[in-house]
């Protein structure tokens, strides 16, 4: 990865870096989403990419008020999250495991779930793939007390079975501690 540390403006919950240079996240590591896509001149990042960057020294956050920068640091951006986003701390916890196993990983709701991993070494990259550059697993989130929904669990492993991809459901524990439990549908 580029060891340049980019600076990124929290908008709402997403983080813009307001520099062409910044594509390279996203060309090199598949951070984020360049915007636009043909000639971008910014690069959007989900709030749990921004604050595993943040942590890992390559990103600084900043947010405006009154015209002023204000400089965020990990653990705000982790408040943030938490307010904004749904069960942010077991994505930030499973996206960081995830990540730091080298596995790519991007947001996951287009499969309705919370993230999409590839094979790690995967580059993305528009237009026709090879089969080891699809999303390899779709992957659901959950602390470990929580409960859930039988058909829901069952609709997802059936779309991700539809795509020719795995069903990862990720619990996180009291320790900030993952277990990954691939889920298959099994046809008689």
């Amino acid at each position: 990865m580029v060891e340049k540390t980019f600076e990124g403006q929290l908008i709402e919950n997403r983080v813009i870096i307001w520099d062409k240079d910044s594509a390279i996240l996203y060309d090199e590591s598949g951070y984020g989403k360049p915007q636009p896509e043909e000639d971008p001149n910014r690069l959007e990042l989900e709030l749990v990419e921004a604050a595993y960057l943040v942590e890992k020294g390559k990103l600084k956050v900043f947010v405006k008020e009154n015209e002023k920068k204000k400089k965020l640091n990990f653990q705000d951006l982790i408040e943030i999250g938490e307010k904004q986003i749904n069960q942010f701390h077991p994505q930030f916890v499973v996206y960081s495991d995830l990540r730091d196993r080298g596995y790519l990983v991007k947001t996951g709701f287009i499969f309705g779930a919370h993230f999409r991993l590839y094979e790690r070494g995967v580059k993305l990259k528009r237009g026709p793939k090879a089969p080891h550059e699809h999303t390899k697993a779709i992957v659901h989130c959950v602390p470990e007390e929580s409960a859930f929904s039988l058909p829901e669990m069952s609709r997802a492993v059936r779309l991700a079975h539809n795509i020719r991809a795995t069903f990862w459901w990720a619990v996180v524990d009291k320790e900030n501690k993952v277990t990954f439990y691939e889920i298959k549908r099994l046809t008689p």
